[in-house]
Formats: structure tokens, sequence, C-alpha cells
């Protein structure tokens, strides 16, 4: 199964920006994301994203 753009959006919704990788992370589990996902964010750099285009483009380089 791979994860789609709709998929990770449903799981991420909500998010305040700023946010961590790892706050990315406990943001997933707390709102039920597979572990495909939860994988994907884990894989993300250990970085702080600023907005939602910085976070699609840091996914995008995991594709």
């Amino acid at each position: 199964m791979t994860v789609s753009g709709v998929q990770l959006q449903e799981y991420l919704a909500g998010l305040d920006y700023p946010i961590s990788r790892e706050d990315l992370v406990r943001w997933g589990q707390e709102n039920g994301a597979p572990t495909e996902v939860l994988q994907m964010l884990r894989a993300l750099p250990p970085e702080q994203f600023d907005d939602p285009a910085e976070l699609t483009d840091a996914l995008n380089t995991l594709a």
C-alpha cells in the first residue's frame, strides 16, 4: 500500500506550524495513522517544518 497525499493530509489535518519531526510522528500516532504513514514521518529529516509547503517538499523527497 502506498500513501497518497490525500491520505497524509487526512492524518495531518489541523497541525500547528512550525512543527518538528517528532511532533509530526506523535500527531500521526494520536490521529490513528497507519504504520506506513508513521514510517514516512519518521524518515523525514530531523528538522522543523515552518509551513505545509515545506513539509510537502520534504515528503516528496522520500518518494
